[in-house]
């Protein structure tokens, strides 16, 4: 069995200190001991990959590939193969850049297949995927990062892609944000220091890594 965790963020000076980052780690923590055996979970920090913009050449048609894109091709290989996906995403603007361009691909293959050929399924067809948003906002911030972060990936990975999204419950039904503790500010430094209360976020992230290796053992 194979679960692939995206860590979206950008930040290449976090290296592996990004909250995304550390959000899969926990994440993987988390299903290695709900499932002991027989279990592998793979991070893909988008940030060690240099992405293109799909251009719109209509190559991948024939080719099921990104002929402009290895890089894309060797995580999209990784994600066909996987029984169940994260992925973890900042609020940017309002998602990171990479993230964009990869979801706007894995959408572009299955949009043109499934254009010509309405009995089409892609790869990622009905696999299921956990979302999971943060970012520099509070309790009270956090809701408002629901539009922009959650359901703009539950968009990309609805039709033609189909996606199994996994949810919580009927307000979080697209998947789980959460929020920042507190935000300090360094003089010899122009970011923002973010601490988080990972405690509260695994028992966040509970409900939905339990529902999405359900998904899997129902199948």
């Amino acid at each position: 069995m194979l679960i692939v965790c995206v860590s979206a963020s950008n930040i290449k000076h976090a290296g592996e200190n990004s909250t995304s980052v550390k959000t899969c780690k926990l994440i993987k923590e988390m299903v290695k001991r709900k499932i002991v055996n027989s279990v592998e979970v793979e991070i893909i920090p988008l940030v060690n990959y240099e992405l293109r913009p799909c251009i719109g050449c209509g190559r991948c048609f024939n080719q099921d590939i990104c002929i402009h894109d290895d890089d894309f091709n060797q995580i999209y290989s990784i994600l066909t193969q996987s029984d169940a996906l994260f992925i973890v995403s900042a609020h940017y603007a309002p998602i990171p850049s990479k993230l964009s361009i990869l979801l706007e691909k894995v959408e572009q293959l299955a949009f043109l297949k499934r254009f010509n050929n309405e009995n089409y399924r892609s790869p990622l067809f009905r696999k299921p995927v956990g979302i999971v948003g943060h970012g520099g906002g509070d309790e009270k911030i956090i809701k408002y990062y629901k539009g922009p972060v959650l359901d703009s990936i539950w968009n990309a990975l609805s039709y033609p892609v189909e996606m199994n999204i996994v949810g919580v419950s009927n307000e979080e039904s697209n998947g789980v944000i959460f929020p920042v503790k507190n935000v300090k500010k360094l003089k010899r430094s122009i970011f923002p220091i973010q601490e988080y209360d990972w405690e509260d976020i695994e028992r966040r992230l509970n409900p939905l890594v339990r529902n999405v290796l359900e998904k899997i053992i129902k199948e």
